[in-house]
C-alpha cells in the first residue's frame, strides 16, 4: 500500500516541502501554546477553571 502512495508522491514536483511545512506548523503551535500557558494571568486561569462549577451551581439553583 505504501509503495502506491510513494509512487504517486514522487511524481509531484516540490512535494518535499509539505512535511517541512507541517512540522513547522506543529512546532510553532506548541511553542505558542507553551508561551501562553506560562504568561497567562493567574486570575484568568482561576476564572476559567471555575466556569464548569458556576454553570453547575446555576443549574442547581434553577431546579430549586
Amino acid at each position: 500500500m505504501l509503495r502506491f502512495i510513494k509512487g504517486n508522491l514522487e511524481s509531484i514536483d516540490g512535494v518535499q516541502i509539505y512535511p517541512i511545512i507541517s512540522l513547522l506548523i506543529f512546532f510553532i503551535f506548541f511553542v505558542v501554546l507553551f508561551w501562553w500557558v506560562f504568561t497567562a494571568k493567574k486570575e484568568h486561569i482561576a476564572e476559567v477553571s471555575n466556569i464548569p462549577l458556576e454553570s453547575n451551581n446555576q443549574q442547581n439553583d434553577d431546579l430549586l
